[in-house]
Formats: C-alpha cells, sequence, structure tokens
C-alpha cells in the first residue's frame, strides 16, 4: 500500500498564490507517475497536473501558464506551486501516485486538500 499525505490547502484571494505538497509513504517502490487531481461542487474529479518518474509533465490547460508541478524522489514527495489563482480553481485537491506491479498498474489516492479563492 501506498499512502499520501496532502497538506498546504486554504483560502486565498484572487490573484494569490498557495503551494500544496503530496508526501508518499509505504509500498512506494515501483511509483511511476505522480500528479494532482481537483474536484469541484457538482463537478467530476479533473487532472490538474501529472509528473512522471523521468520528470516529464503534463497540465490541464485551464492552470497552464499559472500551476507548477515538481517532484523530489529523495523526499518522495511531489509539490503543486499555484500562482494568479482564479475563483474557478476552488476545489478539493486529491494527490495520485500510479504505483507498477509486474503487468498492472494501482492508483493511490490522497484524503484531499480544499482550497478556496475568493474574488
Amino acid at each position: 500500500q501506498v499512502q499520501l499525505v496532502e497538506s498546504g490547502g486554504g483560502l486565498v484571494q484572487a490573484g494569490g498564490s498557495l503551494r500544496l505538497s503530496c508526501a508518499a509513504s509505504g509500498n512506494i517502490f515501483g511509483i511511476k507517475a505522480m500528479g494532482w487531481y481537483r474536484q469541484a461542487p457538482g463537478k467530476q474529479r479533473e487532472l490538474v497536473a501529472t509528473i512522471s518518474s523521468g520528470g516529464p509533465t503534463n497540465y490541464a490547460d485551464s492552470v497552464k501558464g499559472r500551476f507548477t508541478i515538481s517532484r523530489d524522489n529523495a523526499k518522495n514527495t511531489v509539490y503543486l506551486q499555484m500562482d494568479s489563482l482564479k475563483p474557478e480553481d476552488t476545489a478539493v485537491y486529491y494527490c495520485n501516485a500510479e504505483r507498477s506491479r509486474g503487468p498492472a498498474m494501482y492508483d493511490y489516492w490522497g484524503q484531499g486538500t480544499q482550497v478556496i479563492v475568493s474574488s
């Protein structure tokens, strides 16, 4: 099992910044991509950004140029730097890790951290 613990959410005014962190522990061998997803009230969970173990990143169009995902493999931690925040970024943000075990891939999720952006 992999445990993911997020931190860094909170309330911020539009235009402000927040930095989310997600620390992985447990059976972390085989973790490939890590990333962030978010879910706003009444909406489906959506991808925000992912980063593979080798470094390539992927972003949702809505956050490109404003959010930056990074990863510290030595600390088994992934970060999401969120700048120029907008009210529409308000959501619960979830950390995700993909772990391979043989031919299978497994998804693990954190408990979520709330981000509220006031206008």
